[in-house]
């Protein structure tokens, strides 16, 4: 069985997706997903379920919702008997072969291309590291987070995402591949104008593009989010950045793509 949550929750058998039932077997489930093979407390699964606003009956649901989640398991499991759910003092464990998780599998194959990145190996980084990214399919749980679900890990998985994006376009831009990466690095830094290492790859890629006033341009841009969300000026390394720009350092055209 596979447990995506990368994106909407869902469950994959060998005959396809299964039902998962309702938003509390549904919440329980992802809730579970996050902390593989540990002991989570009846109390921590109320909480992230409810709130301070947990119903009396909210114990009773958790119950009904771990039963739903056996018997489904019990329906798909394999022949070594995994996954499967057991009682654990104070609550339940979910045993998991980690990488059946999706998002498990994310973090394995960030750390492999990290590590082929800082071995001066940028193909091998850049594939890697968008299979990683390949394995999202929207935000993290979203369906649960439509139903006002707001756990921590949502935004940390979220960083982390945005973090192996950037690592990937580090192997792209070593590559050479800065015409292909401008437009798309511009899109995804417009919705995130403070981040400075995606300003930093996208302000390279242009002006490798010989597009020198437009990477000025997405400094001024950073400079101005920056002050006005975070009262801060840019890093000495992005102010340096600028500066290398406006005085067209040789250094900063890297390594340039292949003519056919």
């Amino acid at each position: 069985m596979r447990f995506n949550i990368l994106g909407p929750l869902e469950v994959v058998g060998s005959e396809g997706t299964v039902a998962l039932g309702g938003v509390v077997q549904r919440s329980t489930l992802g809730y579970l997903l996050l902390h593989p093979n540990k002991v989570v407390a009846t109390s921590r699964i109320v909480g992230a379920l409810w709130g301070d606003e947990a119903p009396v009956t909210s114990r009773k649901m958790v119950q009904n919702a771990i039963s739903g989640i056996r018997r489904m398991l019990a329906e798909h499991e394999g022949p070594d008997g995994r996954p499967r759910l057991d009682t654990a003092n104070p609550g339940y464990m979910l045993h998991i072969d980690p990488q059946a998780v999706d998002s498990v599998r994310f973090r394995m194959l960030a750390t492999r291309g990290r590590a082929e990145l800082t071995a001066g190996l940028p193909e091998a980084a850049s594939a890697t590291l968008s299979e990683a990214l390949g394995l999202w399919r929207d935000s993290v749980l979203v369906d649960l987070a439509e139903a006002g679900i707001r756990w921590p890990a949502f935004a940390q998985l979220d960083r982390e995402r945005m973090a192996v994006y950037e690592d990937w376009a580090t192997a792209e831009l070593e590559l050479g591949r800065h015409f292909e990466l401008a437009s798309e690095l511009d899109r995804v830094a417009a919705a995130v104008p403070t981040r400075e290492r995606l300003c930093r790859h996208l302000m390279l890629a242009l002006y490798r593009c010989g597009r020198q006033s437009e990477a000025l341009a997405v400094y001024r841009r950073t400079r101005r989010e920056l002050v006005e969300v975070h009262g801060l000026d840019p890093s000495q390394e992005l102010q340096s950045l600028e500066r290398s720009i406006l005085n067209q350092e040789p250094r900063l055209l890297g390594r340039q793509p292949q003519l056919v």
